[in-house]
């Protein structure tokens, strides 16, 4: 599968109209095209460098993205949109509990490793990120992927998605874990000789209904 992720920053003198009718072309845009899935929705409060409306879609393949990429782009109109942090990338889900048709919230962590991390240390990062599902049971699906194409404020690396069943479970069970900070903020931490993600991440996370993963 083929998934594209955008964080879109409104300006501020974006008026509810304008902002309602851009998420509603994405939405035609996104059924036009022929999308596997999408998913375009209002972020929630919380988010952290996350945008005011998160696109997500999914294709196929990229060929399939490629030929709706113009339509899409030439939405985003920059009188209302101040911003765009975004990513391109391949995969399928590493995990999933249940059917994933109950709702809840969507989340998606934008990073930067930096280019100096070996290999090898990458490989031990992905997988630390990768244990957290076992510890979490408000987590039912989860992806970690490796970014190919990235635009906005960084040049991210790396997609670390994630469906809960609430936003609770998100900000409370997930983010306060003792594996969280014992063991994956650590990568964060510029006070830890292990950190690799210097840059800034951006953490947004929506509503959901149905699954996005």
């Amino acid at each position: 599968m083929f998934k594209i992720t955008k964080l879109i920053h409104w300006h501020e003198a974006a008026d509810d109209r304008q902002r309602e009718q851009l998420a509603g072309d994405l939405r035609r845009a996104a059924d036009v095209a022929g999308a596997h899935r999408s998913l375009i929705r209002p972020t929630l409060t919380g988010v952290r460098n996350g945008g005011d409306l998160l696109a997500h879609f999914q294709f196929d393949s990229e060929e399939r993205w490629r030929r709706a990429e113009p339509a899409v782009d030439a939405l985003i109109d920059p009188t209302i949109v101040r911003h765009v942090d975004g990513v391109e990338y391949r995969g399928e889900p590493r995990g999933r509990v249940g059917a994933g048709s109950e709702g809840g919230v969507y989340r998606t962590l934008l990073l930067r490793v930096s280019p100096d991390a070996t290999d090898a240390t990458v490989e031990r990062f992905e997988d630390e990120l990768l244990r957290m599902p076992r510890h979490v049971p408000a987590i039912r699906a989860w992806q970690l992927s490796r970014v190919l194409k990235a635009e906005g404020a960084s040049a991210w690396t790396h997609v670390w998605e994630q469906e809960f069943t609430d936003l609770d479970g998100l900000m409370g069970p997930y983010l306060a874990h003792p594996v969280h900070w014992a063991y994956v903020d650590r990568w964060f931490d510029p006070e830890c000789p292990d950190v690799i993600v210097r840059d800034r991440v951006c953490h947004s996370f929506c509503g959901l209904d149905g699954s996005a993963i």
